[in-house]
């Protein structure tokens, strides 16, 4: 039997020889690369902190201790040592664990999350309510070196320092976020991480201590040499600079090691301890050791290999960017530590001085951006849906105030899959659409994303581009591009019963849908929205005028989003006897699961647009396949 199907509770653990802890940390890395393979998921980050979280479940005293982990993603070993081990198989399954941490999921996730550099702040919140409440559990946020350097992380260290609340944070330093960390504080703590003078240094400085007479005076001395020392060879003086404790750095394989570190840092009460930890991403494995970047994030097994011939709109998008840099040496582009994601390895390659990962800094990029814009370059902030929601701000203030030619390329709108709530790019249409000056499109299909781009760059305003987290169509890309008329949809399907305006990835269901219910002798009209602002307000009264039945389709919630926009416009130009149903999103975080059965969930599939379609029409055929069903998503019918 394996000693992992005796771990129910982190207190099982604490009883385990060293031994018996080597072993249960193979075990655990052979679960991990069974279950994370074949469903997909954060592979190489979890088996980088096997060691890590066996040693904090040993030192603290979960639930009533609280450890706290930035993004979450690397929390499948903390999932496994605290009750959830039966369900692991479900792991990022629909209806089953979360690939982050999530609180109702279980008490010993004391804070959810799914976007980096949030650890520091919400233990720091933890760790003053303690104190408040006259209590006295301890409080652990454990952070990489990836999400140290954004700025809300920055900004939390600095609170509390400034405070000296009793807070540990634990730095697992591995040299990455997905891809290489970067910036100035990556190269300080790769000083840390391979400068093993400072080993001889701490030693010999122990030593020379001992030995002193305990005079103040000398005592004073001794202190100044061992920082001076320190300091020499070491930038670890930055965190004690903070009003931090530094220990470290630590093997953060080596379980003795770790609990005697986490030990003191959990006793020591006088002010907060900053324990650096160094890792391995994808410990223990040898490929994902060897491509830590790939095997950050693995696809499941069961998927469709297939259909990976035809390009990602990520690679399309790449490959645009590419010949915009060529033929324009103003284009630049911008990516918050997600080089690989954007698929920009390809503009780097040739452009290196083009291309600036900023870290997991979204609100920088975006005014590092506006910054560019303002002397003449044309900046593309290629960034997922999920991750733009962290620079609204700097959207509205920085950029569109101003009316710079910002163009943002946003990956993964939409639903994305089994990342889940924290990840699914539901609402960029609404937030987006908001704000002035802005312009909003969406493609129909990758070749439509191509010649979109270029209209962005060519635009002199700020345009927001979304995208879906799939392969293309398949469609055939156009070797030359060309602009599109700002704000002008195109009918690609022609019908005289109903016209469904869809947008972006929304357009190839609308299609199939309208195909589904010609077999009912109902004919649609489809229009490729493509902008949902400035809508196409000539094409869209003339079709509510004409037509009288009008369905909208969106893959965003429906609250702000374009259908909300076309019924306003409607009911401002005085259109009047339309029938307006909108199909999207309703007001609610979704969950988990594969893109399809998501879709079908909510009736953004075909079958489920054709349901919705049928539900205007007085008398259905309640025997088709197309039985009206009630789906959630959907507005009621509106007179406008």
């Amino acid at each position: 039997m394996r000693l992992l199907d005796k771990i129910d509770n982190p207190s099982d653990l604490k009883e385990l020889t060293t031994e018996e802890l080597k072993r249960l940390a193979g075990e655990i890395r052979q679960e991990l690369i069974t279950t994370v393979t074949a469903n997909g998921g954060h592979l190489a980050s979890n088996l980088g902190v096997v060691e890590l979280t066996i040693a904090l479940h040993r030192v603290f005293d979960s639930p009533r201790d609280k450890i706290v982990w930035d993004v979450g993603h690397q929390s499948y070993v903390h999932k496994l040592l605290t009750g959830r081990r039966q369900r692991f198989a479900s792991l990022r399954q629909y209806g089953g664990l979360s690939g982050y941490t999530c609180r109702s999921e279980s008490e010993h996730d004391p804070f959810g999350a799914g976007h980096a550099s949030t650890s520091i702040s919400a233990a720091l919140g933890m760790a003053i309510a303690r104190d408040l409440s006259g209590d006295d559990y301890r409080v652990v946020a454990i952070i990489g070196d990836g999400a140290i350097t954004g700025g809300m992380a920055l900004e939390a260290l600095n609170q509390v320092g400034h405070l000296g609340s009793r807070l540990i944070v634990v730095l697992n330093d591995n040299g990455m976020s997905i891809s290489p960390t970067v910036g100035v504080l990556a190269k300080l703590l790769s000083k840390v991480r391979f400068d093993r003078r400072y080993y001889q240094t701490k030693e010999e400085a122990r030593r020379m201590l001992t030995t002193l007479p305990l005079g103040s005076k000398l005592w004073q001395v001794s202190q100044q040499v061992k920082a001076g020392l320190k300091g020499l060879v070491m930038p670890t003086m930055l965190w004690e600079e903070l009003g931090f404790t530094y220990m470290g750095p630590i093997d953060g394989h080596n379980i003795r090691e770790l609990e005697i570190a986490l030990t003191q840092a959990r006793d020591y009460y006088f002010k907060p301890t900053f324990v650096h930890v160094v890792t391995t991403k994808g410990k223990g494995y040898l490929p994902a050791e060897g491509d830590a970047v790939y095997f950050h994030g693995v696809s499941p097994k069961s998927e469709n290999i297939s259909a990976k011939v035809i390009p990602t709109y990520s690679e399309v998008f790449a490959q645009t960017v590419l010949h915009l840099a060529r033929d324009n040496p103003r284009v630049v582009a911008i990516t918050p530590a997600m080089p690989e994601g954007n698929c920009l390895s390809i503009v780097t390659a040739e452009f290196p001085q083009r291309v600036f990962d900023v870290g997991i800094c979204e609100e920088h990029a975006v005014t590092f951006a506006a910054g560019l814009a303002t002397q003449g370059f044309i900046p593309i902030v290629a960034i997922y849906s999920t991750f733009l929601q962290r620079a609204l701000d700097q959207v509205i203030h920085d950029v569109c105030l101003q009316d710079l030619p910002v163009v943002f390329a946003i990956d993964r709108s939409g639903i994305v899959g089994e990342d889940g709530k924290t990840h699914q790019g539901t609402f960029d249409l609404s937030y987006l659409t908001l704000i002035p000056n802005l312009i909003v499109s969406a493609p129909k299909d990758e070749n439509e994303l191509q010649h979109l781009l270029y209209t962005a760059v060519k635009s002199s305003h700020p345009m927001a581009i979304r995208y879906p987290r799939n392969s293309g169509l398949g469609v055939e890309l156009d070797t030359e591009l060309h602009s599109i008329p700002i704000g002008k949809g195109e009918i690609v399907r022609q019908g005289e019963d109903v016209a469904i305006l869809a947008i972006g990835a929304m357009v190839a269901p609308a299609l199939e849908a309208a195909q589904e219910l010609a077999s009912n002798g109902i004919e649609a009209a489809v229009v490729n929205v493509r902008f949902a602002k400035p809508l196409d307000s000539e094409l869209i009264i003339n079709l509510a005028n004409h037509i009288k039945r009008v369905v909208t389709v969106e893959e965003n919630v429906l609250s702000g989003g374009f259908g909300s926009s076309l019924i306003s416009l409607l009911q401002q130009s005085g259109v009047s006897n339309t029938q307006v149903k909108s199909v999207g999103l309703p007001d609610e975080f979704v969950e988990q699961g594969a893109q399809s059965i998501l879709r079908s969930k909510y009736g953004l599939d075909a079958k489920g647009i054709a349901q919705q379609v049928l539900t205007l029409f007085p008398h259905p055929d309640s025997n088709s396949s197309l039985k009206v069903k009630n789906k959630v998503g959907v507005t009621p019918l509106i007179d406008t």
